[in-house]
């Protein structure tokens, strides 16, 4: 497979999560942290990769350039704006680490799907997923426009980029390689041991 040059890959770190009781990044599955699954998966596909992450120390060992939130306290919006300033290019895939189940088939149709939108998400599993898809850098001023209305951020100011953004929304569960879990969050623990027991069975 050729690297693209022309798109950025950008892992979004969560962090520390209140849900989870620690950094669900770092934790393993079969042996290898999430993280390291998610670039593992990305890797193939781009020739620059950026972590966005608050705690950078944390992941010297992937060797991966990264950037920490501009705007604290912003989200994953302010993750999304950091990471879009940092890039040298113009369309940006942008993947959360805490969907170790996603696949290469899935990004494959994400990077050939041929739109001028400034957002490219899916709806699957019964929502939209707003933290897989394409983002254009050309999105700054607007993200910058949220996050200093709100003050910071949560995950509201995202929908709220998807409101007011030129988005497209696709839908790809009748894609022969489609299932519901590849966009299936891992947000606490009773998340990873469903993960664990997909991953081991």
């Amino acid at each position: 497979m050729k690297k693209r040059k022309n798109i950025t890959g950008v892992i979004l770190s969560g962090g520390k999560s209140s849900r989870m009781g620690e950094n669900k990044s770092l934790m393993k599955i079969k042996g290898i942290t999430t993280i390291e699954i998610i670039l593992r998966l990305i890797e193939p596909f781009f020739e620059e990769i950026i972590l966005s992450t608050n705690e950078p120390e944390e992941y010297e060992f992937l060797g991966l350039k990264s950037v920490e939130d501009i705007y604290a306290d912003g989200g994953p919006l302010a993750g999304i704006h950091a990471a879009l300033k940092e890039s040298e290019t113009e369309n940006n895939f942008i993947i959360s680490c805490d969907v170790p189940l996603m696949s290469a088939e899935m990004i494959e149709y994400f990077l050939n799907y041929e739109v001028e939108s400034d957002v490219l998400i899916a709806r699957a599993a019964g929502y939209l997923q707003p933290l897989v898809g394409l983002y254009r850098k050309r999105l700054l001023p607007l993200i910058e426009n949220i996050l200093e209305k709100n003050g910071g951020g949560n995950h509201k100011s995202l929908h709220r980029l998807l409101d007011v953004a030129d988005t497209t929304i696709v839908d790809p569960t009748g894609l022969e390689f489609y299932s519901d879990e590849l966009f299936f969050n891992m947000n606490n623990r009773n998340d990873y041991e469903t993960i664990m027991k997909r991953l081991n069975g």
